[in-house]
């Protein structure tokens, strides 16, 4: 009974010192990894300028948009910048929490238990998450929305008054939908729904604009990818999985010490 117990008094005792240099090294080591990770995300995300390391404005990236089903509608699209999609700035956004914090848990912090480091992981992971959903999942919007954007007076020369844009990042690709209108008259026998809100609405969709009551008769959709957002997608994905598993490490040793705070 002795033995045993002294075996199992030297098993604890090397489990805690794996514990401690797992909270004192390899968390840190974890961390800067991340934030290295997380520094080339950010910068997928922000053009180069025009010089060679000095302020400029930003360079211009133009895209060929096109179907392979359809050949009605194709064009070049010139992104200026990341001010064309709302979802790249939250996406980056995201991304400069994340850095900050694990910027704020620099190499002379000392965790103490790993209640800190899961609680640390789950708050990048929430912003890593948030902003790899940006990306992933389109904003869903009525077509009232659509019209009220702005996407379509971008267009020059103007487009004409029964065409309607919108223009979102889906995965890592920059998509270009155009729906073609038609009004609906006064006396019309058709019963008048409006559309919900939706990524892409659908030949028949109705809604209300100023006096008029209008009908999506057509619809083109037309996309293209944009490497750098790939890039950006796979940055995320490895940030998550480094996270998890720091997270899966430090599970182990909560289930030898139920009994301490971590």
């Amino acid at each position: 009974m002795a033995t045993a117990m002294a075996a199992t008094a030297a098993e604890r005792a090397v489990l805690e010192e794996e514990f401690r240099w797992l909270l004192h090294d390899e968390v840190h080591a974890v961390l800067r990894q991340l934030q290295d990770i997380l520094k080339e995300a950010s910068l997928r995300f922000t053009l180069p300028c025009s010089g060679t390391g000095t302020e400029g404005p930003a360079k211009q990236e133009n895209f060929i948009l096109g179907s392979c089903s359809t050949d009605q509608v194709k064009g070049v699209l010139t992104l200026q910048g990341d001010a064309l999609s709302q979802a790249i700035q939250d996406a980056r956004n995201h991304v400069s929490q994340a850095i900050y914090l694990l910027a704020n848990r620099d190499e002379s912090y000392q965790f103490r238990t790993g209640a800190e480091v899961l609680k640390l992981m789950d708050a990048v992971m929430l912003q890593l998450t948030r902003a790899r959903n940006r990306l992933t999942t389109p904003a869903t919007l009525t077509l009232p929305e659509i019209a009220a954007s702005g996407l379509t007076r971008m267009f020059a020369p103007a487009l004409p008054s029964d065409l309607l844009v919108n223009v979102y990042i889906n995965l890592n690709k920059l998509c270009l939908t155009v729906y073609q209108l038609h009004a609906l008259q006064p006396n019309s026998t058709k019963n008048f729904r409006p559309a919900g809100g939706a990524v892409l609405h659908s030949p028949g969709a109705m809604f209300e604009w100023g006096s008029q009551r209008l009908e999506v008769s057509h619809v083109h959709k037309v996309e293209c990818v944009i490497p750098w957002l790939n890039d950006a997608l796979v940055f995320f994905t490895v940030s998550l999985q480094l996270c998890q598993q720091l997270k899966d490490k430090i599970s182990v040793f909560s289930s030898y010490w139920s009994y301490r705070p971590f």
